[in-house]
C-alpha cells in the first residue's frame, strides 16, 4: 500500500500543473461557451414550444 501512495506521489511530481493565468482563462472560456450553448438551446426549446402551441391550438 505505501508503494502504491509512493508511486501517486512521484507521479504528481512529474505533472505539469497550469499557471492561475492559464486557469482562469479556460474557466472563462468554459463558463462562456456554456452560456452560449444555454442561449441556443433556449431558443430553440423556446420556439418548439410556441411551434407545439399552434399546432395543438388547431
Amino acid at each position: 500500500m505505501l508503494k502504491k501512495i509512493a508511486g501517486i506521489q512521484e507521479e504528481l511530481k512529474q505533472v505539469t500543473w497550469p499557471t492561475r493565468q492559464e486557469t482562469i482563462e479556460l474557466t472563462v472560456t468554459v463558463i462562456t461557451i456554456s452560456l452560449i450553448v444555454a442561449f441556443f438551446v433556449g431558443i430553440i426549446d423556446i420556439s418548439l414550444a410556441k411551434i407545439l402551441e399552434i399546432i395543438s391550438q388547431q
